[in-house]
């Protein structure tokens, strides 16, 4: 891969030609055992104005379905010709979404979950900017939406709100590192020769694939268009509720780590310690307190197994590499939870989490019993008075040598 420091916009200028009139767009769906929710997903697709291309391309793979999903797909597909459905034995995921990329023509690549729905206009404004600006994709927000109680609710997580409080055109990831957190597939639209001349791929039989491939994707990009718009709605369903007990599963966290591996792997190679901090510091805690919690939880499938393993990825992705958890920028009660699987005091963890169900994450936080142990960093010995660090803090208190150095995983 070129180094993205050293490129010029003579590969702008070249992909710019291709798209001097309306282009055309695919859009890859991939299917699995979703009856209750895959016509409405297309519908919300096949009605999105196309006023900005010339052409619609709806790919649906349906991956082995046993739940009636092939039968409504195929209904679907008579009444519109730009749907066309493939079906292949269950291969998970990342496989039917290559199976979509590999039968795509369009001149423009999209993506959706078919369990989601797109908000009324989701690409005009992507289409738009990839013409005016000859940029490789665009990204837009998303909005979670849930409905309680019978009624809709929209929220925005606050990093997704951070990341697009502005337009940001013909943008690199290095002037905006924080992106990398941006791993989402359906909130963007890229040229689909960027896709496949940079062979991104999603990792297989993994339930989080998207972080690789748009690791992948931020670092292979000469330019990129950040967007205000939301395009798209990203529906929270009833059975997506039980995340802790997922989290309990010990192959969860496998693939977890391996993920996160894989993703500082491609960061490392790319050179940049601006991202490698980012990355460390921002990014890849983001998540790392649901398995916190599922390390103590009563469900856990075998217990120490899976503390051995969150204890030892904790070690080889922060300690290890120079960066203590306490000197990330989650909340801190999430960095006091580090520290103690860092400790090795899963009782000590179990106590805190209890201490955080009775009496809410900050005051359990200014109360835990640990204040004036030693061995307690400062950061989190004050906590209640530094909350908030500031990143340029910690770039200057690690030092940026480190974070290209790979070190052994220990525990």
């Amino acid at each position: 891969m070129t180094d993205w420091r050293q490129r010029t916009d003579a590969g702008v200028r070249r992909a710019k030609g291709l798209l001097r009139g309306r282009p055309t767009l695919s859009v890859v769906v991939p299917v699995y055992n979703v009856a209750e929710y895959v016509e409405t997903s297309l519908r919300s697709i096949l009605d999105q104005p196309r006023r900005e291309i010339s052409r619609l391309e709806v790919i649906v793979v349906d991956d082995g379905s046993t739940d009636g999903s092939a039968q409504i797909l195929r209904r679907v597909a008579e009444e519109d010709p730009c749907i066309t459905v493939i079906t292949q034995p269950n291969s998970g995921v990342s496989r039917a979404r290559h199976t979509g990329i590999d039968a795509a023509t369009g001149d423009l690549l999209t993506f959706v979950d078919p369990d989601d729905t797109l908000p009324g206009d989701a690409w005009s404004a992507m289409v738009r900017s990839l013409r005016r600006t000859g940029s490789d994709f665009a990204v837009g927000a998303a909005e979670r939406v849930a409905v309680e109680g019978g009624a809709e609710r929209r929220f925005m997580t606050p990093l997704m709100r951070r990341n697009h409080a502005e337009e940001r055109l013909r943008c690199r990831i290095e002037d905006a590192p924080l992106m990398l957190a941006d791993i989402f597939v359906w909130n963007k639209i890229f040229r689909r020769s960027f896709w496949t001349e940079n062979a991104i791929a999603f990792p297989e039989r993994t339930r989080y694939q998207d972080q690789v491939a748009l690791t992948q994707v931020f670092l292979a990009a000469d330019f990129f268009d950040v967007m205000t718009e939301v395009v798209y709605d990203w529906q929270v369903r009833a059975d997506r509720s039980s995340a802790t007990q997922k989290r309990a599963q010990l192959a969860n966290l496998v693939e977890r780590i391996d993920t996160k591996r894989q993703t500082i792997e491609l960061v490392r190679a790319a050179g940049s310690a601006h991202l490698m901090q980012t990355l460390l510091v921002e990014v890849l805690p983001i998540d790392m307190w649901e398995h916190f919690r599922a390390a103590v939880h009563p469900d856990t499938e075998d217990p120490l197994r899976y503390w051995e393993l969150l204890r030892g990825a904790v070690l080889e992705f922060w300690y290890d590499a120079g960066v203590p958890f306490e000197d990330t920028t989650v909340p801190a009660v999430q960095r006091l939870m580090a520290w103690l699987v860092a400790q090795d005091r899963a009782e000590d963890l179990a106590a805190l989490i209890a201490m955080i169900d009775r009496y809410g994450a900050g005051k359990a936080v200014l109360r835990h019993p640990w204040r004036e142990d030693p061995a307690l960093p400062p950061d989190l010995r004050d906590i209640d008075r530094d909350i908030d660090r500031n990143i340029d803090r910690n770039i200057g208190k690690v030092g940026r040598g480190a974070l290209l150095t790979r070190q052994p995983m220990r525990g």
